[in-house]
């Protein structure tokens, strides 16, 4: 989905000869069952509202990790750990995850999905105040990125809903902040200290998750119980294919390749995304969205392409 963070306690030791099969299984996962759980959430919101569905599907997730890890002998994070856990669970879990859903009410999945891909563009700009400055490949990025941005909001799609729109700049938005803190830290220098390796993943689902339930609750969101069939399959898929597996094959990839080869998906997901979304889910795209989405993701390649020059 997103362009997930990249923090220091990552184990890292990039391969450098063929990429055996668990890494090509991963990057499957990572680009496909990703890219397919958008229109899966678009489904299970026929009878799980946006906040519900998020928060409920992380804390499961979130709880079984946790228990895998415990049996695995890590040990339960400290009140540091938890703090710094429900921050970035805050950032990443309930508002990137849970403004896209609420885009997704109103919007085309395949939209939504394929205005996230700003995201890295977002990152660069950014880590600015860090001192961290983009060379003029990077901008050329930034700027194609922008433009499509602009292009996309004047489309028939977010051009009908603005509450779409503003929902899914906030997503964007505070996976970008979420993202810029793990690496850098908080600003004026604090360090945010997570739980290691899945622990620390499995707080930030737990923490992320409670929090849009109680916002759910807060907001009167109502399930609707029972669930239809395609919708409970739909919340379960996005579950396990989308918070268990996708998110364990993408650390999986930052373990034995490279940063730039696990985000790969941040310009295949919307591609994969679109093409459910018109045709399984019968949504549409004018041509001038086809050639906004090119533009933005031609802005995405180049950024990724001069991360991979600098690693």
């Amino acid at each position: 989905m997103l362009e997930a963070p990249v923090t220091a306690d990552t184990p890292a030791s990039p391969v450098t000869g063929p990429w055996s099969a668990t890494v090509l299984a991963c990057l499957a996962a990572t680009w496909f069952l990703w890219g397919t759980m958008y229109l899966a959430i678009k489904w299970a919101l026929a009878s799980f509202p946006p906040f519900y569905q998020m928060g409920s599907q992380f804390v499961v997730a979130g709880a079984v990790l946790a228990g895998v890890a415990r049996l695995r002998g890590a040990a339960w994070p400290t009140a540091r750990q938890w703090l710094g856990g429900a921050l970035m669970g805050a950032l990443l879990i309930s508002g990137g995850y849970g403004f896209m859903a609420v885009a997704e009410t109103s919007v085309g999945s395949g939209l939504v999905v394929a205005f996230t891909a700003i995201v890295p563009t977002m990152v660069v700009l950014g880590e600015w105040p860090y001192g961290v400055r983009p060379d003029r490949r990077q901008t050329l990025g930034v700027a194609l990125g922008l433009i499509g941005i602009v292009m996309m909001t004047q489309g028939q799609g977010f051009g009908a809903s603005l509450a779409g729109l503003l929902a899914v700049i906030t997503s964007c938005a505070t996976w970008t902040v979420g993202s810029v803190w793990a690496v850098h830290g908080l600003p004026g220098g604090a360090k945010l200290t997570t739980a290691p390796g899945s622990m620390g993943h499995a707080s930030q689902m737990l923490s992320g998750g409670a929090l849009l339930i109680v916002a759910s609750r807060a907001i009167g969101e109502a399930p609707v119980w029972p669930p239809a069939p395609m919708a409970l399959a739909c919340w379960l898929y996005v579950a396990i294919a989308g918070s268990l597996i996708g998110y364990t094959a993408y650390l999986i990839l930052l373990e034995r390749t490279t940063p730039t080869l696990a985000t790969s998906y941040t310009y295949v997901n919307p591609v994969v995304a679109l093409i459910l979304g018109v045709t399984l889910g019968q949504e549409t795209v004018s041509g001038f969205e086809w050639l906004a989405v090119a533009i933005v993701l031609c802005g995405v390649i180049l950024l990724m392409s001069r991360r991979a020059e600098e690693r």
